[in-house]
This record gives structure tokens, C-alpha cells and sequence, in this order.
């Protein structure tokens, strides 16, 4: 099994930085999607898809509402290749940092959205209470051709940039907002901007007492 190496952080909140996590073929297989993705009528407005309505002006698919089944599930590359979030070395490696990330070895549920920044979109500040933690996975194409982006957490100014291929692990509970991209002479379908897989994931009591009583 491969062996994922991150670096834990426990100021100013806890969090998981992972840098270069993909492997060349698992990204390969992540951007076919990506590009699927980034054509018209594919990704949809926050009003519309996977968005708080007057928090955000980006795009973006929610896979688990498209891909509602464990058959269909298998269609979708980064469905698949993000299960690699649930290795051992990124669960235990968050859950290392605090006492309160423990937790995160009994996550069994999760959802995943695609969310695409263009030109001027952006995300203001929310939580998400209702997950026990949060990874963030960013992607662009290179050379790199737009400025802002980072996410950022102002109760704790503190920000982190967008790395390509860079993983951002942090708890559910912790106020976060993505800057404003820009971006130049770059049609919207070229798919320049910036890309993040958000994988959200939390405990379902009722599906640990079904896995219970099977046993």
C-alpha cells in the first residue's frame, strides 16, 4: 500500500496539508473528468446545484446526487481515485493532531462536490457544522494563468494557498471562504481556473448499527 505523508498542524485550528498527492495516472484520470466537467451546461450555478445561494457565484456538480449508486458510482474517476482520502496515513494522520480530530478514524460517510472558479467568482466565509471534517483538493492546469483563489479562515487570519495537487484537511467547525479569482483573456470552457474536489465527510450513526447487527 502506498504510503501518504502529510504534515499536521495544531495552530492556529488543526489541520492536514497533503502536497503533491495524486499520482501521475490517478490525475490523469482526475482531470478526464475535470475537463468532462468544464463544458456548457455540465457544472451549475450555486442557485441552481451544490452552493449557498448568497455566499458563492461559482460552479460546481455534486457527484453523489449524479452518481447515486454504488454501480454508478464506478463511472466516475474521481469517485473512485478519492477514496484514497480514506487511507489509513491521511485518517490517522489528521486524527493525530488533536484530541477533537480524533473522530475522524469513525468518519463512514461522505459526499464530494466538483466546484469550479472562473473569472470573479468566489466563495465568503460559512461552515460546515454538519460534517466532522473537510478536504480540500486543488487543481489547475499549468502554467498557472490566475491570481486568488486561496481559501481562507478569518477568525484565524490565516490563509493557505492554492497548491496544484495540494490537499487541505481541517474540522467541519472552522469558518472558511475561498478569494476571488482572476483571471485574463481565458474563455470560461478552456477550464484555466481553479478547480477543487470538496470532500465532506461524517459519522451516520444508523448505518454503523445496520453494519452491527450483520455482523
Amino acid at each position: 500500500m502506498e504510503t501518504i505523508r502529510g504534515s499536521g498542524y495544531q495552530e492556529p485550528f488543526p489541520h492536514l496539508i497533503l502536497k503533491d498527492f495524486y499520482n501521475q495516472q490517478e490525475l490523469e484520470l482526475i482531470w478526464q473528468e475535470l475537463d468532462f466537467y468544464t463544458q456548457p451546461e455540465k457544472l451549475f450555478e450555486a442557485k441552481g446545484f451544490g452552493g449557498v445561494v448568497d455566499r458563492t457565484n461559482s460552479h460546481a456538480i455534486a457527484l453523489d446526487e449524479l452518481y447515486y449508486n454504488n454501480k454508478l458510482r464506478k463511472i466516475s474517476n474521481i469517485l473512485q481515485v478519492n477514496r484514497k482520502l480514506f487511507n489509513k496515513d491521511v485518517l490517522y494522520g489528521f486524527g493525530k493532531i488533536h484530541p477533537s480530530c480524533a473522530i475522524a478514524t469513525d468518519c463512514n460517510c461522505d459526499i464530494t462536490k466538483v466546484r469550479y472558479y472562473h473569472n470573479g467568482e468566489y466563495y465568503e466565509p460559512h461552515t460546515d457544522i454538519g460534517f466532522q471534517f473537510l478536504a480540500f483538493s486543488y487543481f489547475y492546469r499549468e502554467p498557472k494563468k490566475f491570481t486568488g483563489g486561496e481559501v481562507y479562515f478569518p477568525q484565524f487570519n490565516y490563509e493557505y494557498p492554492c497548491h496544484n495537487n495540494s490537499v487541505i484537511v481541517f474540522p467541519g467547525w472552522v469558518t472558511h471562504g475561498v478569494r476571488g479569482v482572476k483571471i485574463k483573456d481565458s474563455d470560461y470552457f478552456e477550464g484555466m481556473g481553479r478547480y477543487c474536489i470538496s470532500s465532506f465527510f461524517g459519522f451516520d450513526l444508523d448505518k454503523k448499527k445496520k453494519k452491527q447487527k450483520q455482523k
